[in-house]
């Protein structure tokens, strides 16, 4: 693959820089700007988001017929990983999970009555949205085919019962997605239905307490006792469930690497401004061998991410399915984002350790990276079936013409 990106994505990302460096990131020192649950607060994100709108900086990654300017998976790479150099970039760009994920699933799977109906005034920021899949146990984590939401078709409405937990989103969310069995069938027992806020027969039974910053509308548990959704407003065919759910958690897991990255690269940032700064037994801390150690191995190891991502985005743009690329990509990304945190905050000693910087919000926010979409030991035996049925083929070069 070529690793230059065109004139069009570098004006974005270069775009992109100096709205996250004059407008966003002097709001992280101000208290007032945080809400209740550490993310921003919408009073003062609304605004940032017109300003973003007025400069084409959103939904970058939605086909320009919905609303966006078709940058691609390459592209969004280039400009994620610049977006959130802010704790709170993405959001701001309509670019953040669950949001992001779920707009990129309804513009290729909904018809076009339901683009308008449900994709629509998420595009335009008029609402927010969730994917309800995860449930607590004995149903599905990791493993759709444990789910035990059901939905029953009863003439041309289905009735939905079951339980629903870790929803991202849900507290503030307007449109849902929901995955639910349909019938007992492995393969196509699965079906995704689209729902609303007020429809009557579910509920939010709690917003979950986590360790970490959340994102708007927090992690939900949710109860569905008898709901009914009219059969229009089942997403895609009965029985598509999988497809949907591999629609949606294969270009989102590498989305949150794009974001982690540029995460990752702020923490590193923070380190080498302060390692810069204090004297120690006199001396920089930046001259210490052991800092500068520290830092080259973060440097490499970011660069090693970026280089995951890029292909995975690359076999993506190119008609692939990128199962392999994004499962290492998920794995590497997600422990890099931790072991950033961590090393900027040992650098920092207690400055780091307090509310001083963002370091003490993406420790705290890193820590579920190696568990959404998807736990390391979930990719890694994905990659383990790859390499069994592949064999030494696991690495194997495309060839031109092959």
């Amino acid at each position: 693959m070529d690793f230059t990106i065109s004139s069009d994505i570098e004006a974005y990302r270069a775009k992109i820089a100096r709205f996250v460096e004059a407008e966003i990131m002097p709001l992280e020192e101000r208290r007032q700007t945080y809400d209740e649950h550490g993310n921003i607060a919408r009073s003062h994100l609304e605004p940032l988001r017109e300003k973003a709108r007025a400069e084409g900086l959103w939904c970058l990654q939605l086909k320009k017929e919905t609303g966006g300017q078709g940058l691609g998976k390459i592209g969004m790479a280039v400009c994620y990983e610049e977006m959130n150099r802010s704790i709170f970039g993405p959001v701001v760009f309509n670019s953040a999970a669950p949001d992001d994920g779920n707009m990129m699933l309804l513009e290729k799977a909904a018809t076009e009555a339901q683009k308008e109906r449900w994709l629509k005034p998420i595009v335009e920021g008029k609402v927010n949205s969730a994917f309800a899949m995860t449930e607590p146990h004995p149903g599905s984590g990791s493993d759709p085919s444990m789910m035990l939401t059901t939905a029953k078709r009863e003439g041309d409405r289905y009735i939905v019962r079951g339980r629903k937990w870790f929803i991202t989103g849900a507290a503030d969310a307007q449109h849902f997605i929901l995955m639910a069995k349909t019938s007992d069938d492995p393969r196509k027992g699965l079906s995704a239905f689209l729902f609303d806020r007020d429809q009557p027969g579910w509920r939010i039974e709690r917003r979950i307490p986590i360790m970490g910053p959340e994102e708007h509308g927090g992690h939900c548990e949710l109860i569905f006792e008898d709901m009914e959704i009219p059969a229009e407003d089942l997403l895609m065919e009965e029985g598509d469930g999988l497809k949907v759910t591999q629609m949606r958690l294969g270009p989102a897991r590498l989305t949150h690497c794009m974001r982690w990255l540029g995460l990752a690269k702020r923490s590193v940032e923070i380190a080498r401004t302060y390692a810069r700064e204090r004297f120690g037994f006199g001396q920089r801390l930046s001259e210490r061998e052991s800092v500068r150690m520290m830092l080259g191995e973060l440097a490499m190891q970011i660069e090693v991410g970026r280089l995951l991502v890029m292909k995975a985005a690359w076999e993506l743009d190119r008609g692939g399915y990128a199962r392999k690329e994004v499962s290492m990509a998920k794995i590497h990304v997600a422990n890099l984002l931790h072991k950033a945190a961590d090393t900027a905050i040992q650098i920092n000693g207690a400055r780091g350790y307090s509310t001083d910087t963002p370091l003490e919000w993406i420790y705290r926010y890193a820590r579920q990276a190696r568990l959404v979409d998807g736990a390391d030991e979930v990719h890694k035996m994905v990659l383990d079936r790859f390499l069994e049925k592949e064999g030494r083929d696991f690495w194997q070069w495309d060839a031109q013409g092959g």
